[in-house]
């Protein structure tokens, strides 16, 4: 029996999920699990590399002492933040996407080259937080002084666990700077932008193998493997996780809700520009997506109303709930609020009378954030769709999900499944040793 190991790692919780094939059919088991979050220091929000770098080797030793020797493992995350490097050495703090650091840098970098060329050039959403941006800041604070590489965050764990740097295409197609037509970095915007082309070299494949653990790092887990890189930006991972008959549109639901479709090509049209659609790298093919805010409206939410209540305890309150009241959801105040109830009464007008209100107002905006985005997507894509693939923590929301088949008209599909590990499983499994 092979065992592999996909390393899953969110803003909010990683975690390490074995997969072997037997009888024909992929099984997995949950090994290890951590929690996640950003740190604030100094006034910004950034990331704990080292702790979660420490996780991450835990998790593989789990992982080991459970199964014996594994085949291969990956690592994914999201995308958009990465780590500097002066050689061997993390230049810190790594800056959390959240973190508020890039306003007079998105003025700089449009000045440089306006968002319209940049769009049609990369066919990336515009995102305060998108790496571009975070770029150009630390360019202006002197912060890529000396800095030889720049590492997204899962090839920084992976660089740290066989001591090979490479760059992996899913993940840096979330930079805003890789070529909608070439599917590598693009020159022409480094350039336009003043940033260091050596930072920036060619891009790695999804089935790539990396290299066998580093000794220190086998020594550590009590066993070696070798390291793979998977579709390495989770969304990349869960679509190709999804068990999808036919041509449908998906949702990867969890912090966020990235809502999209497989397109055998990029679209860069003025009408993807303004709804703000992505081109992002898939296996094969383009993840035609947009972002929308998700389960952190609720999640923050209940930690601030009903902090002992389950999940599942929450939905309960708001399915006691007959308030109708609606928000913008992907409006910049629920972002990174200090009270996210706050935002929502400030949007709202007034307070709610109870805290099932505020999960069913989140609920129900939500849905129709989701409805708006399909009917853009059938009209961008000149293709009308029936159904509805949502994967990922908010496919347990059964009631987001029957808000959602309501709002949008169509068959919704939910699986409650790991599939940004099934994916990152399926990819090393599939790649050649």
């Amino acid at each position: 029996m092979k065992y592999y190991l996909a390393i899953d790692v969110g803003a909010s919780s990683g975690r390490h999920i074995v997969g072997w094939r037997e009888d024909g059919k992929l099984q997995t088991k949950e090994v290890y699990r951590f929690p996640n979050g950003v740190q604030k220091q100094d006034g910004h929000l950034v990331w704990d590399m080292e702790a979660i770098f420490a996780h991450v080797v835990r998790g593989i030793g789990e992982a080991i002492r459970q199964f014996g020797t594994l085949e291969s493992l990956s690592v994914d995350t999201w995308g958009v933040d990465y780590v500097l490097l002066c050689g061997d050495t993390p230049v810190l703090p790594c800056h959390a996407y959240r973190d508020a650091r890039t306003d007079a840098a998105i003025e700089r970098a449009h000045k440089a080259m306006p968002f319209e060329e940049l769009y049609r050039r990369t066919g990336c959403q515009f995102q305060p937080f998108t790496s571009v941006y975070q770029l150009c800041d630390d360019l202006a604070r002197g912060r890529l002084e000396g800095v030889t590489d720049m590492l997204m965050l899962p090839e920084y764990l992976m660089y740290r666990l066989t001591g090979v740097k490479a760059r992996e295409y899913t993940e840096a197609t979330t930079t805003g700077l890789v070529s909608a037509e070439t599917g590598e970095f693009d020159t022409e915007i480094l350039d336009a932008l003043g940033l260091p082309k050596h930072l920036f070299p060619a891009l790695t494949q999804p089935g790539t193998v990396l290299g066998e653990l580093l000794p220190e790092i086998a020594a550590q887990v009590g066993g070696s493997c070798r390291v793979t890189l998977c579709a390495t930006h989770d969304t990349a991972s869960a679509v190709e996780g999804i068990p999808m008959e036919g041509d449908a549109p998906y949702i990867s639901s969890g912090t966020w809700s990235l809502l999209g479709v497989k397109s055998p090509r990029p679209l860069t049209d003025e009408k993807s520009r303004l709804g703000n659609w992505a081109n992002e790298g898939g296996v094969g093919y383009i993840r035609y997506q947009k972002n929308i805010i998700g389960m952190w409206l609720l999640n923050r939410l209940r930690d601030e109303l009903t902090p002992t209540l389950s999940p599942a305890e929450t939905m309960e309150l708001a399915r006691q709930s007959r308030c109708e009241k609606t928000v913008d959801a992907n409006a910049p105040a629920f972002l990174a609020p200090a009270s996210m109830k706050s935002a929502f009464d400030e949007a709202l007008g007034a307070p709610l009378p109870e805290a099932g209100d505020y999960y069913r107002v989140a609920c129900r905006s939500l849905a129709l954030c989701y409805r708006d985005a399909l009917r853009e997507l059938a009209e961008n894509t000149e293709k009308s769709y029936d159904r509805l693939y949502i994967v990922g923590g908010g496919a347990k929301n059964e009631l987001l999900n029957e808000l959602t088949a309501e709002a949008t008209g169509m068959r919704v599909i939910a699986l409650p499944i790991e599939a940004t590990a099934l994916g990152n499983l399926k990819v090393q499994m599939e790649a050649k040793a």
